[in-house]
């Protein structure tokens, strides 16, 4: 398996595979609180198109995705950040995802060292993101790499049905 940035040719998988998760959130505990419009499938194809999707692949199959960017889409300024860095000096994790066939394989820490190897080879003096509090996976995943709590915020993001996001951060 590898961390690669997703091609075009791959939206169909990519896109597949996310709303496989959402299916099993939803037959499940949604930790995420993600649903059929979030993520969209048209902001996974426009994510793809600004080159900000990436995935863990084996031949044509995709195993897991993430979009890495320097958009908060929300104020990161209320975080207890250990060090003061402007927009464009870290990047930003959204919308991890695992096929739910391989949940607990390690593809999420793949898709994870593959983001900081990432980060640390484009001169970004961070990695930022935020989850749900509740996201007890993803919050472990984090956590097991090395990546510390900023603080619980509420309105981060102004989406009503999650009023508060824990941030995280891991400085280089």
């Amino acid at each position: 398996m590898k961390f690669i940035k997703c091609e075009v040719s791959h939206f169909d998988s990519v896109a597949l595979m996310y709303e496989r998760c959402v299916r099993r959130l939803e037959e499940n505990i949604n930790f995420p609180k993600w649903s059929s419009n979030h993520p969209s499938r048209e902001y996974i194809k426009e994510s793809i198109k600004r080159g900000e999707m990436f995935i863990v692949v084996e031949g044509e199959k995709v195993f897991g995705a993430a979009v890495l960017n320097e958009d908060p889409e929300g104020n990161y300024c209320l975080g207890d950040w250990k060090n003061k860095l402007s927009e464009g000096e870290f990047l930003v994790i959204h919308i991890l995802a695992v096929d739910p066939a391989l949940e607990r394989s390690g593809v999420g820490g793949l898709l994870v060292d593959g983001s900081i190897a990432f980060a640390k080879k484009n001169g970004y003096k961070a990695i930022r993101l935020d989850i749900v509090p509740e996201n007890l996976p993803a919050k472990n995943l984090y956590l097991s790499r090395g990546f510390e709590s900023a603080g619980k915020k509420e309105k981060l993001r102004d989406i009503e049905y999650i009023p508060t996001f824990e941030l995280f951060e891991l400085n280089f």
